[in-house]
């Protein structure tokens, strides 16, 4: 495991999971998980999500590979669902991949299906590696323009110094997508977000043309981390570069 310095006093506990299997009949968990996770004892907000190809949020998705993403009463509920539901079991069991990470939030705006998943923590600036989502509802008649822009959001974001790891992510065919992506400091997210070329065009059109129904866009102090994702931690240097597409 590699962990920062930082603790989640005074904020939720996130938790980011990703675990790829050796064919597509995994799929059948996103409908069989979805029970058991609403039982589950501490856990405040979750999404149980389908992946890109690669670091892709293209059209395409990645049908060996799930992701959930999960905010926690405590780290003792976290712990709890660790050892005891059948669902981490089933991952150690069945995954040929499997890499999570725990989050302190630090910023949020927007809302997730009506909610505000995350409560933030409160501190100073922190130097280290730093973990971004963002999602958004898209307008059904500006799909057409979303997709023909993520290519080039895509070619810079994979070209962009500082990217440690990315992956698309859908909870719902083509209309809801979202990006977890981790950097090497928070200096390495603007330099993507305000001088990336590409990426600044989509959002100016993004909000001249209205695209989105809802969006969300959150940042996080990732303070542990355990697994591969592609065949490293990403995590376990922030100076190293991203890992191989697979």
């Amino acid at each position: 495991m590699s962990a920062t310095s930082t603790g989640t006093s005074g904020g939720s506990v996130v938790t980011f999971h990703l675990q790829r299997y050796a064919d597509r009949g995994a799929m059948r968990h996103m409908a069989f998980d979805r029970p058991v996770l609403r039982r589950t004892g501490g856990l405040l907000f979750w999404r149980l999500l389908g992946t890109g190809r690669g670091p892709s949020t293209t059209l395409g998705a990645d049908l060996r590979r799930w992701a959930l993403l999960a905010v926690w009463r405590d780290e003792r509920a976290l712990e709890e669902f660790l050892a005891r539901s059948p669902i981490p079991a089933r991952w150690r069991r069945e995954a040929i991949e499997t890499w999570s990470v725990r989050l302190a939030p630090t910023a949020s705006r927007g809302r997730w299906n009506g909610v505000e998943p995350f409560t933030l923590v409160t501190g100073g600036v922190h130097p280290g590696p730093v973990a971004v989502l963002t999602r958004a509802s898209i307008r059904p008649s500006r799909l057409p323009a979303f997709y023909r822009s993520a290519p080039a959001v895509d070619r810079s974001l994979r070209a962009q110094e500082g990217c440690l790891a990315s992956v698309g992510l859908g909870e719902w065919p083509l209309a809801r997508q979202a990006t977890f992506s981790l950097w090497r400091d928070a200096a390495a997210v603007r330099a993507f977000a305000y001088a990336g070329r590409a990426h600044r065009e989509v959002v100016e059109r993004v909000r001249a043309h209205d695209w989105y129904s809802e969006e969300l866009f959150a940042r996080f102090i990732p303070y542990a981390s355990a697994g591969t994702w592609d065949g490293a931690d990403p995590l376990a240097d922030p100076l190293a570069g991203p890992p191989a597409d697979r």
